[in-house]
């Protein structure tokens, strides 16, 4: 059995690959009333018309979702530590892998060191890479990382999460994995931001290479390997996301850029992971240009124009 804590369209996606790859899957959300409806319709809005296996057991029990071996953590970065700590069992020994990406904004960690502090007797792990759920779902190819500090671990959950159409390729790079996951989604904010004001793909690729560059500097510095960064965690991810409007950061960031209204029910991983980048740039006095005008636009802080000239103003230098 796989428990997948999270019943939104990127762990519903999950479920359903792992279920019509034969595994027995329990999704959790967190509503009674909305997880109840999804097992007798088996369907649900997040994911237009992707019907349910029968391989899925849907529930809004958190106690009896945790009891599975492996878990799925689908749940939002910054509601991550909240949902461990509902969880009264202590995990032991059990497996429990990250599907978010960002950086926690009251600790200014990662996933695995969230799990770790949550539940230390659990072994943490990250599944991130370029993927939409809507691709995972309709059993689209698809390609992640998985990445486990223990190597005999992270080979066993390469198993038991490979289906026929995910294919998860193996690391034991956990801090560059979660680098790469969670600074892809500031360029993304930057590059849809660069669209929506018209300032053209020219302009995008200069953001999208100048955000690469800062994904592998604060990687590095955190002791992660620069090649992980070149992976699917990094520029894969970077690639996907920051061309796409099915990204939610993207299109956040193309409202800014055109100052419009977003819908603010909708999760933007990117903005509190640009103010928690800024924060840490600015403690370890690390260059972080991008994601510093990422964390001001977000807050308010300042205009498109403004975020463009803090940009083009900066002294000139060698690549």
């Amino acid at each position: 059995m796989i428990g997948v804590l999270g019943a939104g369209a990127f762990g519903t996606a999950l479920a359903v690959a792992l279920a019509q790859d034969g595994r027995k899957v329990m999704l959790w959300g967190r509503d009674a009333d909305t997880m109840g409806a999804m097992a007798q319709s088996r369907q649900t809005a997040r994911l237009p018309g992707v019907t349910l296996p029968e391989g899925i057991e849907v529930t809004a029990d958190l106690a009896r979702a945790s009891t599975a071996e492996t878990l799925l953590l689908a749940v939002p970065m910054q509601t991550l530590s909240s949902v461990l700590g509902s969880i009264a069992q202590p995990l032991e020994g059990q497996k429990l892998v990250a599907c978010c990406k960002g950086i926690d904004l009251a600790t200014g960690e990662g996933p695995s060191h969230v799990i770790a502090h949550a539940k230390p007797g659990a072994l943490p792990a990250i599944l991130t890479g370029p993927s939409f759920a809507a691709d995972i779902a309709r059993g689209l190819p698809t390609a992640l990382t998985l990445a486990c500090a223990d190597a005999e671990a992270g080979l066993v959950l390469q198993h038991v999460l490979s289906t026929k159409t995910l294919r998860l390729y193996r690391s034991t790079d956990v801090t560059g994995a979660e680098v790469g996951g969670a600074l892809k989604n500031v360029m993304a904010i930057a590059c849809g931001a660069c669209i929506g004001a018209g300032f053209g793909d020219s302009a995008r690729a200069a953001l999208m290479t100048r955000g690469f560059a800062e994904m592998t500097r604060l990687a590095v510095h955190l002791g992660a390997k620069s090649e992980t960064i070149t992976g699917l965690s990094g520029l894969g991810d970077l690639a996907l996301t920051c061309t796409s409007e099915l990204s939610r950061n993207y299109r956040y960031g193309q409202a800014l850029g055109r100052a419009e209204g977003f819908d603010p029910s909708v999760t933007v991983e990117g903005a509190a992971t640009a103010r928690a980048v800024a924060a840490l740039a600015a403690r370890d006095g690390l260059p972080m240009p991008v994601s510093g005008v990422v964390a001001a636009l977000t807050e308010g802080k300042v205009t498109i124009a403004e975020a463009l000239e803090e940009l083009l103003s900066r002294p000139l230098k060698e690549e």
